[in-house]
């Protein structure tokens, strides 16, 4: 492997959200270079995506399919380490399963894919070929993320008794996906966006954080999901009850459709001897309350936090890191644990402290038992993993 890993990108390219995104986040710490990519769903537009970009010509594709046999066809020192993959939700499965067959890592946006099935189909090529597959549930990136799951790992709260996660947005309280934006018309499209709206696209990503920071299993559930804005095919609101098989209890709230938030992901756990809370929107302090003491307040850059917390920043206390940083925590212990297998030992613990594929499949269970348990008129619905 050269001293810089090299990354290509299917999707990601003009009028896309997330791609500038991933691409600023593998570049944040200088050992991912960007070399190849298949930018978008026609030649035409890829290669125009590709030429914004400054891709040479030889590696700006206008496929998915061309990038992986043109690559294929390189010299094994001269081929993409991984490919990075920011396409709607549909794209993901056969994108993601080409390239891992052939021996590329992945990096894949969430939720993983449609279905189970093809979850399972993944994490089973995953385990034959031995390639890492990272999923960008970035939120697990932030600093006081990986302290809260120090804090829980340690028992500093006790016995865990009850989880309260709300992922809270209003940006699709109207019909936007008719004005022609991009991100809202694929999102609220079932082709293309899967089973789920609101539950797929920020619902997973509060099921990974409890499952995260808390390590809890859930056991039953009981759902209620709502197309608020007339004509939306998919869910845009979300509600749910949670049984974990800890005996612990859960809320979970996933909404595009509350006026006036933004970007509103909250945690809070309680056990028998503590609690945390976390924000997004104010992700540099986590809050820890006890029986008797006072309230702490800790915060990002300092070091009485946790070692994975103190890796997982860059500057100084007082200092705001948050989103883009936190997406490139995921690349890079991704990419550290790629050159750990290039070099023929295993990773260790802070090179592997990324989502897998397993977290994705995981995520994809959780969403199909999610509009299971909506459509049912029984109050609980049976939603073990088991892996």
């Amino acid at each position: 492997m050269a001293d810089r890993i090299r990354m290509g990108m299917v999707g990601g390219g003009r009028d896309a959200f997330i791609g500038a995104v991933h691409r600023n986040a593998a570049a944040l710490d200088g050992e991912i270079d960007f070399v190849a990519g298949a930018l978008s769903s026609t030649p035409e537009k890829a290669r125009a995506s590709g030429r914004d970009l400054g891709l040479r010509d030889d590696r700006n594709y206008g496929s998915w399919e061309e990038m992986l046999e043109r690559e294929l066809a390189r010299p094994e020192e001269e081929r993409i380490d991984f490919v990075s993959v920011v396409t709607p939700n549909h794209v993901h499965f056969p994108v993601a399963k080409a390239f891992a067959e052939a021996g590329f890592h992945v990096i894949c946006d969430k939720p993983l894919v449609h279905t189970v099935e093809q979850a399972r189909e993944l994490m089973a090529i995953v385990e034959r070929t031995g390639v890492v597959f990272a999923v960008t549930y970035n939120y697990t990136g932030y600093p006081m993320v990986k302290q809260a799951r120090h804090m829980v790992r340690e028992g500093r709260l006790g016995e865990l008794r009850k989880v309260i996660v709300e992922y809270n947005q209003g940006w699709l309280a109207t019909r936007l996906e008719e004005t022609g934006l991009k991100q809202a018309s694929w999102r609220t499209d079932p082709a293309r966006s899967g089973v789920a709206g609101a539950i797929g696209d920020i619902g997973s990503h509060a099921e990974n954080l409890v499952a995260t920071v808390t390590g809890l299993e859930i056991d039953t559930l009981c759902a209620d999901l709502t197309a608020f804005v007339p004509g939306r095919r998919l869910d845009d609101d979300g509600n749910l009850l949670i049984r974990y098989t800890s005996g612990a209890r859960g809320v979970l709230i996933a909404s595009q459709i509350e006026v006036g938030e933004e970007n509103d992901l909250r945690l809070r756990v309680y056990g028998s001897e503590g609690s945390l809370s976390w924000r997004q929107e104010d992700p540099n302090e986590l809050i820890f309350k006890t029986l008797a003491g006072p309230t702490q307040r800790l915060t990002r850059g300092n070091d009485y936090l946790c070692e994975a917390a103190q890796r997982a920043s860059r500057i100084p206390s007082g200092h705001p890191e948050a989103f883009l940083e936190a997406f490139a925590n995921v690349y890079l212990a991704a990419a550290r644990s790629m050159r750990a297998r290039a070099e023929g030992r295993e990773p260790d613990e802070f090179e592997s402290d990324y989502p897998t594929v397993i977290d994705g499949a995981r995520g994809v269970h959780f969403i199909t038992k999610t509009v299971e348990s909506a459509a049912d008129d029984r109050k609980w619905t049976e939603a073990r993993w088991g892996g």
